[in-house]
């Protein structure tokens, strides 16, 4: 929580205004959900010591939508600025076989799951 919670408060500063409120999860851990207008993400304490595996059964990554190229430009400098892994600088991701004029940064949160911010251009 305490390297999650301002990891994510940055991030999502940059995609939209961000509302914030907490409850007490089901094992009475602390959950804190970050609400943007399109959506929500949860980043609860742990309370198990198991690390994060995006080649198990369900999860992969999560990517987040940018209404622009210079906001996923922004977020890959703030994320070299915040020292977070990045997995695929910003740019086309037609080499990885996404379609034209998909715009994307990949990158590891601070627990190791998989994120990516994507600008897709709106249809003709």
């Amino acid at each position: 929580m305490e390297r999650s919670l301002p990891f994510y408060r940055g991030l999502l500063a940059h995609l939209g205004p961000v509302d914030e409120g907490s409850i007490r999860g089901e094992r009475d851990e602390v959950v804190v959900y970050l609400n943007l207008p399109g959506g929500a993400i949860g980043v609860r304490e742990a309370r198990t010591a198991a690390a994060f595996d995006r080649y198990a059964t369900g999860l992969h990554h999560i990517a987040f939508d940018a209404p622009s190229r210079e906001v996923v430009d922004a977020i890959a400098a703030w994320l070299r600025d915040e020292g977070a892994e990045i997995d695929g600088e910003a740019g086309e991701a037609g080499e990885r076989g996404y379609t034209p004029g998909y715009y994307a940064v990949f990158f590891f949160d601070p627990d190791g799951l998989k994120l990516e911010v994507v600008h897709q251009p709106k249809p003709a």
